[in-house]
């Protein structure tokens, strides 16, 4: 059957008198939207391919471009909108899955939008970062129910070592994108800018590639149900080891990297063979219960002598409480949880959409089942899902979380203009993307400095708003929801989150 024609979704229009016929915007363009007429002498563009990422806008050297949103693309209709007339057309002709990228994009309720912060006045004053210290350093691990000592030749010495922490200076880490959603350069870039700011960035669930051995020492390597690139050797490279069980984008599924993205370096990395796909599995097909996670857990803890934290990353899904206070039973020592707006390099757009809850209910609900069950200090607590500014992470500590994780945030600063076509390989701007000619695009040195600038901006802004509610150190704002207030929100939310109403007495 013939495929139905569907109108662009942009125009691009072009200013004839400011266009040079450079043809810039048709070597930078992924997706083939403009090409040269060389008998008109002339770039036209075939809108249809156009996916409005912007590169072509702002590459073009007299400014003679801009796209727009298409004003017939379809008539307005509020409940069969473009997107479910276009997939429908879509799926009608080829009878395949919707895929899209990066995170939920629907106008669904932002918690953190709705939720105000506290300030000092006079009985509790306020602290001026600029002149009095600020502490973000973070410890990430387990904490000890008590601490025993012995004493040897009169000096005191702990009984028995501490279970492994990993310091952080800021409460801020890179999130897991693996090497092949994303090109090594992108991959280069966190690593560096994770070790200058003295955090961590995630390998995903890709292998390590050998050239970034070299950060093991701010690096959190994963475990997916796919083992892809899992040796002894990549184990002991991370300072920390994170089992990935689900994703906020797509919970309750696999992963799938096409083989056509397969490279013989990714290949290599991921010890897979060239051009195949590289299918993760739904579940990990040794986990079927609490108790199978708890053999994994210790048998990872065994492959790196105990000297490792043990991360669980979990999807944000209904039931989230229960199924965390279990990996913390089980032996885990960190809980990284990923909400519904959580990015992704390809996803059914009907899972991305549709399943999971916001890391905001999630985080607090988890935060106080582990403080009843008297088991909180016996792990810390990862956030993730959608964190846009610095305002977002300040109230997720305050709900609970000892970090936040960041993934999208730090790929606008590289370049991403979130056009959702990850899972193309197609990225005009060299990060989602394994072609050559595309991937030199990111200087992994100077897209580096941008994202460490980014951490820094948040970073102060974390201090100015901490300094305002008379804190100096982020430990005292952990799970200290008296710092919040809600707006807008129900009686059952407000329950949930563990804040009062705007206004009302604490």
């Amino acid at each position: 059957m013939k495929h139905q024609a569907l109108p662009p979704e942009f125009s691009v229009i072009r200013n004839e008198d400011k266009c040079i016929q450079c043809q810039a915007c048709v070597r930078q363009c992924g997706f083939d939207v403009h090409e040269y007429d060389e008998e008109k002498n002339q770039v036209c563009a075939n809108e249809t391919n156009c996916v409005n990422c912007q590169r072509c806008v702002m590459i073009c050297p007299t400014k003679a471009l801009s796209i727009t949103n298409n004003p017939n693309h379809y008539r307005i209709n509020h409940h069969w909108n473009s997107v479910h007339i276009q997939n429908i057309s879509r799926q009608a002709a080829t009878g395949g899955v919707i895929l899209t990228g990066m995170g939920n994009d629907k106008p669904m309720p932002s918690y953190f939008d709705r939720i105000l912060i506290n300030a000092s006045q006079v009985s509790n004053p306020s602290i001026d970062p600029l002149r009095e210290p600020m502490e973000l350093r973070t410890y990430l691990g387990a904490k000890p129910d008590q601490i025993k000592l012995t004493s040897e030749n009169g000096q005191l010495k702990l009984a028995e070592p501490p279970p492994p922490q990993v310091r952080i200076e800021t409460p801020l880490l890179f999130s897991a994108i693996s090497y092949g959603a994303i090109s090594l350069e992108v991959c280069e870039t966190l690593a560096r800018a994770a070790t200058e700011l003295g955090t961590l960035y995630n390998t995903g669930e890709g292998g390590l590639h050998k050239d970034l051995y070299q950060y093991k020492n701010n690096t959190i390597v994963q475990v997916a149900s796919g083992r892809y690139g899992v040796n002894h050797q990549y184990l002991n490279a991370g300072r920390i080891v994170e089992i990935k069980i689900g994703q906020g984008a797509k919970p309750g599924i696999g992963g799938h990297l096409p083989g056509e993205k397969i490279t013989r370096s990714i290949s290599e990395t991921r010890m897979i063979p060239e051009g195949t796909d590289a299918i993760s599995p739904a579940p990990h097909h040794d986990i079927y219960s609490i108790e199978d996670l708890r053999q994994l857990i210790y048998n990872l803890k065994e492959a790196t002598n105990y000297q490792k934290p043990i991360s669980v990353k979990i999807s944000a899904v209904h039931n989230i409480a229960a199924i965390a206070s279990g990996a913390v039973r089980a032996g885990a020592d960190i809980i990284a949880i990923d909400g519904f707006r959580g990015g992704t390099g390809a996803a059914p757009m009907a899972i991305r959409d549709h399943v999971g809850i916001p890391i905001e209910l999630a985080l607090a609900v988890v935060d106080q089942r582990l403080r009843e069950e008297k088991i909180r200090n016996r792990v810390s607590l990862l956030a993730a899902g959608g964190f846009r500014s610095s305002a977002d992470v300040i109230k997720a500590i305050a709900l609970g979380a000892d970090a936040v994780y960041l993934a999208t945030a730090p790929l606008i600063a590289i370049g991403c203009r979130l056009c959702q076509k990850c899972y193309t390989g197609k990225c005009s701007w060299g990060i989602c993307t394994q072609d050559p000619y595309k991937t030199k695009r990111v200087n992994p040195e100077l897209a580096a400095e941008r994202v460490s600038n980014l951490i820094h901006g948040w970073s102060h802004e974390i201090k100015e708003m901490m300094g305002g509610m008379g804190i100096n150190s982020i430990e005292s704002l952990r799970g200290n929801r008296a710092h919040l207030q809600g707006v807008g929100l129900n009686e059952k939310e407000l329950k949930l989150l563990g804040i009062k109403y705007a206004g009302e007495a604490i």
